[in-house]
């Protein structure tokens, strides 16, 4: 039924998926553009969207403001990388008033830190309390490989501003065979010494990137086995709202993650959904699933078209991703990049 324009119930309708799973998480990437091309990511000579075809800022700030009336607690910012795109902390700043107000739980932001050392404090200023950091090598000749130009110390450097300015953070690593899985340990270990957390991931087909998934892969049950034999790692119960299974590390003291989209499917409570950056809701990372939004939120001055598009879509959430190597044919199980989708 279409809610009519005095109506605001629909505009506030919890979004519950036919699984019984209610969407409180929302990543919404604001770019597709980043300035670093991992390998694993990107192609080299990846060809971005024209810019044209983005939303505006102040379209990004009222699309997460009606998931935030309709029940999304946790906000991720993502790219691309998203500190590239120009004023974004302008956009920070204005979705910071949904902290002010209660309606919002947590802002954060996932990056790859090389703009970090001029943005920490002011993330810090609007309320950004924790960020990811996406970095998979401590070496600089193998993140300038990884990364395909990529300046570590730059990247260090950011990561030192942010916790400077307060910010709990939290790096993010793809585990890659024959890359970085034999630093592994000293990873965690630097990690943990300064207090981060550290999460693995395993390799998603996602995106042709002009290189063999199979060639990538590494399995994290198998990463685990390894890292058991040197360290004791305690399961825990605690959650982010994301797709990690954490494990406390004894000789360390700090939090190991594991994603793990290929090994284990963690889609069982998934709470969480993605907005590129040209409007399109995925309701599931590991599918080809896409419903439109950027129409009705240019069609109408209010919210009431928006919010039907966006139960229309959530009703269609499937129960869980279907990544899978193809090792016949070495396609992506999606053809969309992560750069696209958002983090």
């Amino acid at each position: 039924m279409t809610a009519s324009l005095t109506d605001t119930s629909a505009l506030t309708r919890p979004m519950t998926d036919p699984f019984g799973r209610t969407i409180t998480y929302l990543r919404v990437s604001v770019t597709d553009r980043c300035d670093l091309r991992c390998f694993y990511c990107m192609s080299e000579d990846m060809t971005f969207l024209p810019k044209a075809d983005l939303l505006t800022l102040e379209e990004l700030d009222r699309l997460c403001s009606a998931f935030i009336h309709k029940g999304v607690k946790k906000l991720r910012l993502t790219g691309g990388e998203p500190l590239v795109r120009r004023n974004v902390m302008g956009l920070v700043r204005s979705l910071s008033r949904h902290l002010k107000s209660g309606a919002l739980d947590e802002l954060t932001m996932t990056t790859n830190a090389t703009q970090l050392a001029k943005y920490a404090s002011e993330l810090a200023d609007c309320g950004v309390r924790r960020i990811n950091v996406s970095l998979d090598t401590l070496d600089p000749q193998k993140f300038r490989t990884i990364t395909r130009w990529g300046d570590l110390d730059r990247v260090l450097a950011g990561i030192e501003a942010a916790r400077a300015a307060g910010l709990h953070v939290k790096i993010n690593a793809v585990a890659l065979k024959n890359m970085n899985e034999d630093e592994i340990p000293a990873l965690m270990q630097w990690a943990h010494g300064k207090g981060m957390a550290l999460t693995l991931i395993e390799v998603m087909p996602m995106g042709e990137i002009g290189a063999g998934r199979i060639d990538q892969y590494l399995p994290l049950s198998l990463v685990r086995s390894r890292l058991a034999q040197q360290f004791t790692l305690t399961d825990l119960d605690t959650t982010t709202g994301g797709p990690a299974r954490y494990a406390k590390v004894a000789e360390t003291g700090g939090v190991l993650g594991f994603i793990t989209p290929m090994t284990h499917n963690f889609c069982e409570a998934c709470n969480r959904v993605r907005i590129t950056c040209t409007g399109t809701l995925h309701t599931c990372l590991g599918h080809e699933d896409a419903s439109d939004l950027r129409k009705p939120l240019r069609a109408s001055v209010s919210d009431e078209l928006l919010s039907e598009a966006i139960d229309r879509a959530i009703g269609l959430k499937p129960k869980g991703h279907d990544f899978i190597i193809d090792r016949r044919h070495n396609r992506p199980s999606v053809s969309r990049h992560m750069s696209v989708t958002g983090g």
